[in-house]
């Protein structure tokens, strides 16, 4: 059961994040195809979800209703097992209607920014959310006060609920020790919003009010450089001109340094609060309870990064060698092109599907099937256009319809990467919902990202392997090999630097902005090698903490290191086991929320907790590695 009625949230919000962490650099919507094909279907239809914003409005006011009522049901769950499923029941289904009120509402919105009814109707669902989260915080306590022995009782007698609801009361039972007496939960629910404050001030800063720099670009014109700005003009090819895009970036963000550490420490020190409030040891064991997750998984991930931080420096000293420099590299030339063809490949939105479904192939004709009839449905947003939402998402909170898809498509491979990865999500979730109930359907992020990211991964062998040259195979090569420093490496440092900044406030040593950049820069040295000598790190870019979104997500991103692993050790089994490996891993993605996500890997034949998985993805960056040099020794 969706007991923290968040399945819209998290299904979409993964995507938007991930975006950020691997973005390729700002992209031009100019550059969007022109030629469509007729049989791309390249705008969603919402009338799936509610025929027209009336219907919506008219579904809203029902389950408002029917939300306000549901404290009616307080106080009945010991009486009988009719009496339980039926309060159950009827939760599940405001909770489930919620989430489709919200998936049409955040599409709506998405579609133009700029229209305000859209906004103001995202809004109304969001807080629908909060009034059913306060209207049920009585639900987990009482469940503990029936007890595991009656509970079987209620489950014995009624097989059809407990099949639907077993799994969320066992998990409720688990929380027992980290639950609160009703009046308690309702205060921490409605504390929700203060809470989340600090991210709102964050963004707020990012978004709108941090006073960017103009700066001028070798040609005399002037550009404002902000976040989209940065990430273009970054890559230059002059190795000047990329130092003063940093350091006129950084230089802006280091003036905030002590508004954004006050912000930061803020979120933490939330978090912190939250934890203790419940019973945890450390914020790390709240943020893992949920998914009942070892806490062994966080620091094996750590752990086995840092061992294979050599191949890591591998692939630096490439880089230093292709961008022809003899002395260390600096953290500037982190982001220019080091296999560049003289043309970029484009893959036009009639290109894309065909390829996707040949890359895609060893997922078997089950996958296919699947992902052929999402394609032919009229599912996904394709193409950018003014007022249209940025990046691209996956939100398949609408169990009762299908998932909904946004990209801002413009013909490259970055394009192409995200389409494979947004429909390894969709076909994910069509999985999980025909064969889970809606109670068991809010797959973890943990698994999530492996879905997407082993379809990322077999794109990429598939472009290396049918590149018509030398020059395109290495520059896939390079793609892969950026997407491993970028989503591995370099999300393990970030949560390497949550977790230190977690211990700082639980210790009970004071943060700062200034103290955060000291223990930032420690880790940037580290992962990047300076006492090695690959890398020398200019402290005045160790404010980069600041302005990432990141650290407000609760011990979130790491996820995507783990994923990232996960799918390297799948793709890598199903490429040479064939179907038994293929089959563990649909049947993982089957499985949905029926079990815990480190269970659901075991069950596939993965241990998120043993070195395996992350030595997995190192073999193939080193893999990679070795593919470049054969084919640079090439006359």
């Amino acid at each position: 059961m969706n007991s923290d009625n968040s399945r819209a949230g998290a299904r979409s919000r993964l995507l938007a994040l991930l975006a950020l962490s691997l973005s390729l650099g700002a992209q031009s919507a100019s550059n969007q195809s022109t030629e469509a094909s007729a049989a791309v279907a390249t705008n969603w239809d919402l009338s799936d979800l509610y025929a027209t914003p009336q219907a919506w409005s008219a579904s809203y006011d029902r389950t408002q209703a029917a939300a306000a009522r549901l404290d009616h049901y307080r106080g009945t769950l010991g009486q009988s097992a009719a009496a339980l499923f039926a309060a159950l029941d009827a939760i599940s289904s405001i909770r489930r209607e919620s989430d489709r009120l919200s998936t049409y509402a955040q599409l709506k919105a998405d579609e133009d920014t700029r229209v305000a009814s859209d906004q103001e109707r995202r809004q109304q669902a969001q807080g629908l959310v909060t009034v059913i989260s306060e209207k049920t915080a009585w639900l987990a306590p009482e469940i503990i006060a029936v007890g595991a022995a009656r509970l079987k009782a209620f489950e014995a007698a009624d097989k059809t609920h407990a099949d639907r609801f077993g799994f969320y009361l066992d998990d409720t039972l688990r929380s027992a020790p980290h639950t609160l007496g009703s009046e308690a939960e309702s205060v921490l629910a409605g504390a929700g919003d203060v809470l989340s404050q600090p991210e709102a001030i964050f963004g707020q800063l990012a978004d709108a009010e941090l006073p960017y720099p103009e700066f001028t670009l070798p040609d005399g014109t002037q550009v404002r450089l902000d976040e989209s700005a940065y990430e273009k003009y970054r890559q230059a090819a002059d190795r000047s001109e990329r130092k003063a895009v940093f350091d006129a970036f950084w230089g802006a963000w280091k003036k905030f340094e002590g508004t954004a550490g006050a912000t930061l420490t803020t979120q933490v020190m939330g978090e912190v609060f939250s934890a203790k409030s419940r019973r945890f040891d450390s914020s790390l064991a709240a943020a893992l309870f949920p998914d009942n997750m070892p806490e062994a998984v966080y620091r094996t991930l750590i752990a086995e990064t840092h061992a294979a931080l050599p191949t890591l420096h591998r692939y630096l000293k490439l880089r230093q060698m292709r961008l022809g420099l003899t002395g260390e590299l600096a953290y500037y030339d982190n982001y220019a092109p080091i296999f560049a063809p003289t043309q970029a490949p484009a893959f036009s939105v009639s290109q894309a599907q065909p390829i996707t479904l040949a890359a895609l192939s060893p997922m078997g004709e089950d996958y296919l099937s699947l992902l052929r009839r999402g394609l032919a449905g009229h599912w996904m947003s394709l193409l950018p256009h003014p007022g249209k939402a940025t990046g691209a998402y996956m939100n398949g909170s609408a169990y009762d319809v299908h998932p909904y898809l946004l990209f801002n498509y413009i013909d490259d491979y970055g394009s192409l990467s995200a389409f494979a990865h947004e429909w390894g999500h969709a076909v994910h979730t069509l999985l999980t919902d025909a064969n889970q109930p809606y109670e068991k359907s809010n797959y973890s992020t943990f698994i999530a990202e492996s879905a997407s990211i082993a379809n990322e991964m077999l794109l990429n062998e598939y472009l290396v392997e049918h590149a018509p040259s030398k020059a395109e195979k290495l520059y896939y090569l390079g793609v892969g090999l950026e997407s491993m420093r970028t989503a591995y490496f370099r999300q393990v440092m970030f949560a390497d630097f949550e977790l230190a900044i977690h211990e700082e406030i639980e210790h009970g040593h004071p943060l700062s902005g200034a103290r955060m950049s000291e223990m930032y820069c420690q880790l940037v040295k580290r992962y990047y090698g300076e006492a090695e000598g690959v890398m020398k790190i200019d402290p005045a870019y160790c404010i980069e903490w600041a302005f990432l979104p990141h650290f407000y997500y609760h011990f979130y991103v790491w996820q995507y290191a783990t994923s990232m692993a996960g799918a390297a050790q799948f793709t890598d089994a199903i490429l040479k086991e064939g179907p038994a490996a293929r089959q563990r891993f649909l049947d993982m993605l089957r499985s949905g929320a029926s079990d815990y996500p480190y269970e659901l890997y075991k069950k596939a034949g993965i241990d998120m907790a043993s070195p395996a998985p992350y030595q997995a993805l190192v073999a193939r960056m080193n893999r990679y590695l070795d593919r470049i040099e054969s084919l640079e020794r090439e006359r």
